[in-house]
């Protein structure tokens, strides 16, 4: 069983910022790739961004230069630093996977999705 539990998400005002964590726990041989999408209401789910096991990032022209995704590769960790947040930020915010799993004699390689953790920014 693999679970991806993000934390961090809130309420915060215009400009102010918060930092997203996302834990991936169970039989993992390997990360391929971690990062972030958000849905707002009424819109499709859409990338924020993404890191590489080897520290390559990605992100949506909407976020560059203020957030920086960073990844605890011992921890199987990923974040998501925000600042200077805009009330178009506001969406749930969802962590994701790209992982090699299973076990030693079956190894495959699958993406998983967390449950989601809502950021709103709002004065």
């Amino acid at each position: 069983q693999v679970q991806l539990v993000e934390s961090g998400g809130g309420l915060v005002q215009p400009g102010g910022s918060l930092r997203l964590s996302c834990v991936a726990s169970g039989s993992i041989f390997s990360i391929v790739t971690m990062g972030w999408y958000r849905q707002a209401p009424g819109k499709q789910r859409e990338l924020v961004a993404t890191i590489t096991s080897g520290g390559s990032t990605n992100y949506a022209d909407t976020v560059k230069g203020r957030f920086t995704i960073s990844r605890d590769n011992a921890k199987n960790t990923v974040y998501l630093q925000m600042n200077s947040l805009k009330p178009e930020d506001t969406a749930v915010y969802y962590c994701y996977a790209d992982l090699i799993v299973g076990t030693i004699s079956m190894k495959q390689r699958r993406d998983y999705w967390g449950q989601g953790t809502q950021v709103t920014v709002s004065s």
